[in-house]
């Protein structure tokens, strides 16, 4: 008889990798949990939070499978928690979701379940992966209003290969009838959607950067470059933000388009003046060979996808809103993912 792989399944407290370890027991694998305790300071949002922790432990309990604990507290310091603070103090929209990912759960993670002798590992993504020819794909997922294909551009081959995501062909639906069925703790907890390491309490994305940051209070200008209002802070300001720039209440809404924390600026504009035709990209990374066809383009998480051409910059067939800079852009074809970059600096 073939022995079991063994698979180490990241479990954060949530319904979907609770679901993704009971699938992968009846699938046959030697299952084993891990719960990764990234965050130090407190946390009453996202998956670092001590009751996480103690619904993955009760979940695995009824699973009947080993539960651990890894503290990977430094380099999510490292890896996410400074460079998004770096990223706020240059005027960027950084994504630590992303980071996380590639730093963290699919490289320390991945680095210390090969030294514990685990063939694989697995999370509760819901994303698919597909192999053709030796050739790892990253898929969406079959619940595209759940699909998570957006955070993980960054897989490489080796990593893919070695990676599974249970309920990639489940529909949220089923994932909590699963839960239900198998009475798991989890069943009816709610998503988590929020940064984990910014509390919704305690003063929030603000007092977090503020504790961290100087920030630099600064003047809101329009495109000529006349004053019209100030700012306390120009690094909590995002491209497309409307509210908080002392101008919300004009007749005519006006928009932030440019964020400069050198100049202490803030330029907003009319909506027409956040359309642009091409966003500047750095970090471009292609799957495969580069595609020089119109390829459907992803900004953020759940956003709505574009149609654009790559060409050392993304050239939108129509005109769309600007790119935070600093916000990953993927992209897609036919549900691959067969690209990404990240945007960066955009001229007024």
């Amino acid at each position: 008889m073939k022995k079991a792989e063994k698979i180490l399944v990241a479990m954060s407290g949530g319904v979907d990798s609770s679901v993704a370890a009971a699938v992968l027991i009846e699938e046959g694998f030697d299952v084993t949990g891990v719960t990764m305790k990234l965050w130090g300071g407190s946390s009453d949002t996202g998956c670092c939070s001590v009751s996480d922790v103690i619904d993955a432990r009760r979940v695995a309990d009824q699973l009947g499978i080993p539960h651990h604990v890894f503290n990977f507290g430094d380099e999510f310091d490292a890896h996410v928690v400074e460079p998004y603070v770096a990223a706020h103090a240059i005027g960027e929209t950084p994504n630590p979701c992303i980071e996380c990912n590639r730093h963290v759960k699919f490289d320390k993670l991945f680095r210390r379940a090969n030294a514990l002798g685990f063939d694989m590992i697995a999370t509760g993504h819901h994303a698919q992966i597909t192999e053709e020819n030796g050739n790892f794909r990253i898929m969406r997922s079959v619940d595209q209003s759940k699909d998570q294909s957006y955070v993980l551009h960054m897989l490489t081959q080796d990593q893919l290969q070695k990676l599974r995501f249970p309920i990639g062909t489940m529909t949220k639906k089923q994932v909590r009838e699963k839960a239900n069925a198998l009475s798991l703790q989890t069943a009816g907890k709610a998503d988590s959607q929020d940064v984990c390491f910014i509390s919704k309490t305690k003063g929030g994305r603000q007092l977090f950067l503020e504790e961290r940051l100087e920030m630099t209070s600064g003047q809101v200008i329009d495109t000529t470059g006349t004053k019209i209002a100030e700012v306390e802070a120009v690094e909590m300001v995002t491209i497309g933000q409307r509210k908080g720039l002392g101008v919300s209440g004009e007749r005519n809404p006006r928009y932030a388009i440019d964020v400069n924390v050198q100049q202490a600026t803030v330029t907003v504009g009319s909506k027409d003046d956040l359309f642009c035709q091409e966003t500047p990209i750095v970090n471009l990374h292609w799957v495969g060979n580069p595609d020089s066809d119109v390829l459907d383009v992803q900004t953020s998480a759940h956003g709505k996808t574009s149609p654009a051409r790559v060409d050392g910059r993304v050239i939108w067939e129509e005109p769309r809103m600007k790119v935070a800079p600093g916000q990953s852009v993927v992209f897609y074809k036919d549900n691959e993912v067969v690209g990404s970059a990240t945007a960066t600096k955009t001229t007024v």
